[in-house]
């Protein structure tokens, strides 16, 4: 299927400027779906409309529901007249037809449905009164609620609530997806989201440097394999890290890349007291780290260790890492790897003027190390942040974290659908840098690798949760082998 586009608030604004009665499409479009979800409780829709755009489409909505649903009521937060021609025209006609309309949430039996048309993607401060009220009314409403084109509070672009915010049922989103839906605190408040793009999919499509990674758009990327196969065409991947007490990190990253495809694994482990062979996997080639460091792509960092003083740099930072740095390999910088080059400015300058590839994969404190600033400003806005790391490192990043963003040095972005809190327990993102690692190895080009391991990794998760395993007690290695089993599914049989 087409990639599924995703665009800010200001491309949102350019492609609108393209149609032409979209108001109308819009409200047409939320009453055949409010059809859909309105339970037959006996109760009215109950339509919230604020006093722009976005209650522009609740009053054309209400206008439609009114000749096809028992009773609707329209509650009319502001009382102030629609700006738009068509909302004033839509609302002229709900009132003509004998619609109801309060300046209070409404004293009926409880709704078959709430509408929330209150604000839309143009919100920019707080929450206030009575838009406050609001939303609290609908929030406590106790019916399905379906929010027009993004649940009211929440910031379209960063996935951020303004101070409150609804929390919907079903949003219907308009023209194309935007960044705050599915990211942050977005899929948290919008449930199921449906995309109407009015007609405008391909001006949408035009606009856009940001898509939707889910598991359509991945499933064909991996093909199944010929049977005139051999381990040296699925490449050889080096995991280096595993300090002292840290085994398992590089382990459980070198068990993934084997899972996932790799034709040799090959772990150079900096623990001098490591063992010579992996008991649960005899298959991984336990190698000096000077041998390693020539497979065709290296994870590190799993692991690996900071220096405990600030003056004195561990020998995978003085010696190791440099060495990767300088080499034109593609390199997957994960754990300790990050911050290592985040405390040290000729490491960060041997990053950005990389001959290779290189792909970094940072949860938010790592990314905020990188870029000099507070976890809580790279979570205020993920999409800016992971931007910044891949033009700032010159490196294809995963910002990981609900609805985990993949960017591009060339300003291409995706943010993932997948996943659940199931990923939250120790070594799953030493899990997701095998995977990137093997997927390169096995051809796929760094930014797909990327895009397609962060898919398989959140699918993974998903599949356990829905057969009973997880959330809680999830574990990395359980994600790893799930990720196997839907890879081979997705490549299909062998050719």
């Amino acid at each position: 299927m087409p990639d599924q586009p995703v665009l800010t608030s200001a491309q949102i604004r350019v492609v609108e400027s393209l149609g032409h009665d979209l108001m109308q499409r819009a409200g047409r479009s939320v009453a055949r779906l409010a059809m859909r979800l309105a339970q037959d409780t006996g109760g009215p829709i109950v339509v919230v409309a604020g006093p722009g755009n976005n209650g522009g489409d609740a009053w054309v909505a209400a206008s439609e529901l009114l000749g096809t649903f028992n009773r609707v009521v329209v509650f009319d937060v502001t009382g102030t007249a629609p700006r738009a021609a068509a909302a004033l025209t839509a609302r002229e006609a709900f009132v003509a037809a004998g619609g109801v309309i309060t300046r209070e949430w409404p004293s009926v039996q409880r709704p078959a449905l709430v509408i929330d048309g209150l604000l839309g993607i143009g919100l920019a401060r707080p929450i206030e009164a009575p838009l406050e009220g609001a939303i609290a009314s609908i929030n406590g409403s106790g019916s399905p609620v379906l929010a027009i084109d993004v649940p009211s509070g929440l910031d379209a672009d960063t996935g951020a609530i303004r101070g409150y915010a609804v929390h919907a049922t079903a949003t219907l989103t308009f023209l194309a997806h935007k960044p705050g839906l599915l990211t942050a605190s977005g899929p948290e408040l919008c449930g199921t989201i449906e995309c109407d793009d009015l007609g405008l999919g391909h001006a949408a499509r035009e606009k856009a440097r940001g898509t939707v990674l889910d598991v359509e758009t991945v499933r064909g990327w991996l093909a199944p394999r010929p049977r005139n196969s051999h381990k040296g065409a699925y490449g050889t991947v080096g995991v280096i890290g595993g300090t002292r007490g840290m085994v398992g990190a590089a382990l459980l990253a070198a068990r993934a890349a084997l899972l996932s495809g790799a034709g040799k694994v090959q772990v150079g482990l900096l623990a001098p007291d490591a063992l010579a062979v992996d008991p649960l996997h005899p298959e991984l080639m336990l190698r000096p780290v000077d041998d390693v460091v020539h497979a065709d792509v290296v994870v590190a960092g799993p692991g690996a260790g900071r220096s405990p003083s600030a003056t004195t740099a561990s020998l995978f930072e003085r010696s190791v890492l440099p060495a990767l740095l300088a080499g034109a390999r593609t390199l997957v910088l994960d754990a300790d790897g990050l911050n290592a080059i985040a405390f040290s400015q000729g490491l960060r300058e041997a990053l950005a003027n990389r001959r290779g590839s290189t792909i970094l994969t940072p949860h938010p404190a790592e990314a905020a190390r990188l870029l000099g600033v507070q976890t809580a400003d790279v979570q205020a806005d993920r999409l800016a942040a992971a931007l910044a790391l891949a033009e700032r490192c010159k490196a294809h990043v995963v910002l990981k974290g609900q609805g985990s963003v993949c960017a591009s040095p060339d300003g291409a972005w995706s943010i993932n659908r997948t996943g659940n809190p199931g990923l939250a327990s120790g070594g799953t993102g030493d899990v997701l840098a095998g995977m990137i690692g093997a997927f390169v190895a096995q051809g796929l080009e760094p930014a797909r690798a990327l895009r397609f391991a962060v898919c398989l990794h959140g699918a993974a998760a998903d599949a356990l949760v829905a057969r009973g395993t997880g959330p809680l007690g999830l574990t990395a290695s359980e994600v790893a082998l799930e990720a196997r089993r839907l890879a081979n599914a997705w490549a299909g049989p062998v050719q």
